[in-house]
């Protein structure tokens, strides 16, 4: 097992005026789909602040918590796909194939690798601050892609728990109702990941879906998931 070491930052810490992320624009397919985007993403734990009604759907801004109401960091857009980028993405599914008998053989490998690995292309995480907030998220949304009509059927939970070898953390994930039997593992201890997929968000090289993280860092931990990565 070889760990990559980190770069030291003790003294590269951003000074107040630093910069900060400020927006990320995610965008949904069918008009109709936009309030179940919405709602995923209020569910996952962003606050809604913004709605706008527009022609070609609903125009929403969300911010990381009540603290970035009016602030210009910690912004998430959400809006219907641009008529010209829905295009797009069709003629790039015409092309290969998608669907067909004659479907790309490079659509199922890539297709395959997400599944195997949901973070080896674009997604979006989230730091979740207790073990039990996220389990209970994860418990409702499993729920809910089982019996919500706006939800089944368009949304896929992958778990990673953390690399065994700390007695408390190994014990507390052994009983844990979403992790107990969970057969994969993070890149790194100390800390879990559950990936959501979802076609209600379009992204990716294939315009189809998008994956989101949900994390959790057992607190104390020198190294974790999110500082060093385990090979």
């Amino acid at each position: 097992m070889a760990l990559v070491p980190a770069k030291d930052t003790t003294n590269a810490l951003p000074s107040p005026e630093g910069r900060a992320m400020g927006h990320l624009a995610l965008h949904y397919g069918p008009a109709g789909d936009g309030p179940a985007a919405a709602r995923l993403l209020t569910l996952l734990g962003l606050v809604e602040t913004q709605m706008l009604p527009l022609p070609q759907g609903n125009f929403y801004r969300f911010v990381v918590n009540s603290g970035h109401f009016a602030r210009g960091d910690g912004i998430v857009y959400l809006s219907a796909l641009p008529e010209p980028q829905v295009r797009l993405i069709a003629a790039m599914h015409a092309a290969l194939g998608i669907g067909t008998a004659q479907q790309d053989p490079a659509v199922g490998a890539y297709r395959a690798m997400l599944a195997s690995d949901p973070e080896a292309s674009f997604h979006f995480g989230f730091l979740v601050p207790s073990l039990e907030d996220l389990e209970d998220l994860v418990l409702t949304l499993h729920d809910l892609a089982e019996n919500d009509p706006e939800f089944r059927g368009r949304i896929t939970i992958t778990a990673n728990r953390a690399r065994r070898g700390d007695a408390a953390v190994d014990a507390r994930l052994d009983a844990s109702p979403v992790f107990g039997d969970c057969t994969r593992f993070a890149y790194g201890r100390n800390g879990v990941q559950v990936f959501i997929e979802t076609d209600l968000v379009k992204a990716g090289q294939l315009g189809e879906c998008m994956h989101f993280e949900l994390d959790y860092v057992f607190p104390g931990a020198g190294d974790h998931i999110l500082s060093v990565v385990e090979l």
